[in-house]
């Protein structure tokens, strides 16, 4: 055994320095385990990719070979929040109890700090929409007065989805770098400061993209200096770099240029009034081309082949409108140092407009294998161009910056079916990675319940929703609410709503019902954590991320094995490639994509080893299709039953269960 396992072995003991340090550490063999791979990963500068089920406790396995190793280390998770909890818990835990003097560092885009430039000049300028923009300003102003970090989320006074925060921060497109009046205070220079110089730098994964690997915004130095990379919730990579190593360009984004414009103008080309007319009349356009797409298609995500008439004529019409706006930008540029760098952005979208409509072949082929489609939002449209095979992609970038030698590891608890790392290892383009699988230690044959309604309508059908409510009840009468009911769409979470306001109104009950977008994510969280008998119904931002331990979360509902619509045009290309090639799409993409993501709906359920609950799953497909199985044997190892009476009773026999248990504990 060598040293460095011995000491792996002595950490996670159940009587070692973790144990008195954590209350809530568990010497668990899987952990340990882990961390030993991965520290001979990081021995041999290899990549691995491991999938750690709940409880796991991968988090401890990969810090702590990781800081034991030393270098550069770069954690990457999949969101602000898990960020913000590795670093103000877990690692300085694991610090204190390794007892080594590392550094660390958080940074995020600069869209999550303060900009006291754009925050100066919103304040001056009064254009708001509402009074509560103004006095959110002034708050967020008093707190980027006395903060060190000017992070966005420290500011308690402000709520996350406040419409003020966009006049706070910069962009990519706005930030004037080096010629700003502020540069020596910038919230955003000093994070990438601090975490140059930094041991371990906790990101996130759309940061790593476009700040770090792309190298887009001036943090690319991080990359070459790391000694280890470390991705959790790992996932969700194969989407996120389906975004950057593509091209976007939204109206919303010409529409925050025109602003820019009309602002830059008002400063340094007063004088000028072709300038802000130029700005007006693209804005108006912009907002006709939105207007186009509502009376002309249901709105989604369409392939540029499926862009009607009026749609096409509405995008065409903004070209030369932009093209003006760049002109008489052009004409101002040399007045100063924003409107020099406003007419090198307006000449790039521009460029990119003409890019995504252009017809022929040519285009094409500068492209390479691309899909173009258009998404239409709420509020405006977006033109993307996404390339179809993102592993090869994301292969090709890891060695050409792989100058020195580096660990790459990859982590999440979802991430193969039934141990065939297949799917996930083409996505991010490394067949010859390691891979290692450790189930979760929980006894799941004794916590939870996996229940298949039978006599369920066909899952596409007209009414399929009504049976849902139907037959999750009586389970959700059972559990007293404490429920999450996640669906594949949108619109049959808003039928839901409607049905189940109804069934409790009819059954004299006051339960909490929470659904999303009736209020931000974290706000609806905490409501259900709070408040008795809560209902949750959630679509795809409540599939992962979201963990809500002991009996506040005793039942989740899906009602549908999430695979994605098949008229989705990313999906639909990457589906003619493979039947092209001789492959099966199907088993290849569509069933292990939708595998992944119902292990991550489904592991909500159980987050503590003393959690109970039921999840059932309405879709008949996962008993009544062949490829059924190699689902659920994708899932946690439940007790499965399609009896209602069995779910029913189940919380009943965990009611009288911890009973038991409290009786014992009081001896």
């Amino acid at each position: 055994m060598t040293e460095l396992a011995t000491d792996l072995t002595r950490l996670f003991a159940a009587e070692g320095p973790f144990a008195t340090a954590i209350p809530e550490f568990r010497s668990r063999p899987m952990q340990q385990a882990m961390a030993e791979r991965i520290t001979e990963a990081i021995e041999q500068a290899g990549i691995l990719v491991i999938e750690a089920g709940t409880g796991t406790g991968k988090t401890l396995a990969y810090l702590v070979p990781a800081l034991l190793a030393g270098g550069k280390v770069l954690l990457s998770t999949a969101s602000k929040t898990l960020q913000d909890q590795l670093f103000q818990r877990d690692l300085p835990a694991v610090r204190a109890v390794l007892q080594r003097p590392v550094s660390t560092a958080l940074l995020k885009g600069r869209a999550n700090y303060v900009c006291h430039l754009h925050l100066a000049r919103a304040l001056d300028s009064g254009r708001f929409h509402a009074p509560g923009e103004v006095r959110d300003l002034k708050k967020i102003a008093q707190f980027a007065a006395r903060s060190d970090s000017g992070d966005r989320m420290a500011c308690q006074s402000v709520g996350e989805e406040s419409a003020a925060w966009p006049y706070a921060v910069s962009t990519r497109d706005n930030c004037l770098g080096s010629e700003c009046p502020h540069v020596r205070d910038c919230f955003v220079l000093k994070a990438r400061k601090k975490a140059l110089e930094a041991d371990v730098v906790v990101i996130n994964h759309h940061l790593f993209f476009a700040d770090v690997w792309l190298k887009d915004e001036g943090a690319g130095e991080l990359l070459p200096n790391a000694n280890v990379v470390i991705f959790d919730e790992a996932h969700q990579l194969p989407d996120i770099a389906s975004l950057f190593f593509g091209e976007r360009l939204s109206t919303g984004q010409l529409l925050d240029l025109c602003r820019d414009v009309r602002e830059a103008a008002a400063i340094g080309a007063a004088d000028y009034a072709p300038l802000p007319k130029a700005a007006h009349t693209l804005e108006k356009a912009l907002r006709d081309t939105r207007l186009a797409f509502t009376a002309a298609t249901p709105g989604g995500r369409l392939p540029i082949e499926r862009v009607n008439a009026p749609g096409r004529l509405a995008l065409e019409t903004v070209t030369p409108l932009i093209s003006d706006l760049r002109h008489q930008i052009e004409t101002q540029a040399m007045r100063s140092e924003e409107l020099e760098q406003l007419a090198n952005r307006c000449s790039d979208a521009e460029q990119h407009w003409q890019r995504w409509l252009a017809n022929g072949g040519e285009a094409a082929s500068e492209a390479g294998e691309q899909v173009r489609w258009l998404e239409i939002t709420a509020y405006g449209v977006t033109l993307h161009a996404t390339p179809l095979d993102v592993g090869s992609e994301f292969a090709q970038r890891l060695k050409s910056d792989n100058t020195q030698e580096r660990a790459w590891i990859f982590t999440s608890a979802t991430l193969s079916v039934r141990g065939n790392f297949a799917h996930y290892l083409s996505q991010i383009g490394v067949p010859e990675a390691q891979t290692a699988v450790w189930d979760s230690p929980y006894d799941y044959e004794r916590q939870a319940l996996l229940y298949v309604p039978a006599q369920m309508p066909e899952a596409n059908t007209p009414g399929y929703t009504m049976a849902v409510l139907e037959r999750a009840w009586p389970v959700l009468h059972a559990s007293q609410g404490r429920a999450f009911l996640l669906f594949t769409s949108l619109r049959a979470l808003q039928e839901a709503k409607v049905l189940l306001t109804q069934r409790l109104a009819e059954a004299g009950l006051d339960w909490p019902l929470l659904v999303q977008g009736d209020d931000s994510r974290s706000a609806l969280l905490a409501r259900f954590r709070s408040e008795d008998h809560a209902i949750l119904l959630g679509s795809q931002s409540f599939w992962e991320g979201v963990d809500v331990a002991g009996e506040a979360l005793s039942l989740v509902v899906i009602d549908k094995l999430p695979f994605q619509p098949p008229d989705d045009p990313v999906l639909a290309a990457r589906i003619e490639q493979l039947r092209q090639a001789g492959g099966n799409p199907f088993f290849e993409i569509q069933l292990p994509q939708a595998v992944i993501n119902l292990k991550q709906g489904a592991g909500r359920l159980i987050r503590r080893e003393t959690d109970r609950g039921v999840l059932m799953i309405c879709d008949t497909r996962l008993v009544d299709k062949p490829y059924g199985k190699r689902i659920w044997q994708s899932l946690p190892p439940m007790r499965r039953s399609r009896i209602e009476a069995e779910a029913v009773t189940f919380f009943a026999q965990t009611s009288g269960q911890k009973n038991a248990e409290e009786d014992l504990s009081t001896d």
